[in-house]
């Protein structure tokens, strides 16, 4: 099984490697993104849980109630405060991937802006990609 992307948090305490293709790419507008981010939205990567391997370190996690009701649990690096991983309580079997930790990321190419709701007037969405008001269907 080859590696299909890797990744690390800004001080390299964290690394991982991801042995699938992503299932999805998209960009979450929603404000729990936006905050945890520092930015108008959180590009992520959802992958099959199994196909992530931490290479080094422990992410931190710190759980919250989205706006979509479920439980997402947001996985940072507790030296540099970097996210890297996110988690979704109600399906255990994906893993969402910060864009932006890989080592390439010009990998990501998002399909879809997600809880465009809650975008920012100044932010530039991409005409070409799919929108939706909150999660997109499953």
């Amino acid at each position: 099984m080859s590696v299909s992307f890797s990744g690390e948090c800004l001080c390299g305490a964290i690394r991982y490697e991801c042995f699938a293709v992503p299932i999805r790419c998209f960009k979450c507008h929603c404000r729990d993104c936006q905050r945890a981010s520092g930015s108008a939205f959180l590009p992520g990567m959802v992958v099959p849980a199994d196909a992530l391997r931490l290479i080094q370190g422990e992410p931190k996690y710190y759980a919250v109630t989205a706006d979509s009701g479920h439980t997402v649990s947001r996985g940072f690096c507790p030296e540099c405060g970097s996210i890297l991983f996110g988690k979704v309580a109600e399906n255990p079997a994906i893993m969402i991937v910060s864009a932006v930790s890989q080592n390439d990321p010009r990998l990501f190419q998002a399909v879809a802006d997600m809880w465009t709701s809650s975008a920012q007037p100044w932010d530039y969405m991409d005409p070409a990609s799919a929108k939706f008001l909150k999660d997109p269907p499953r």
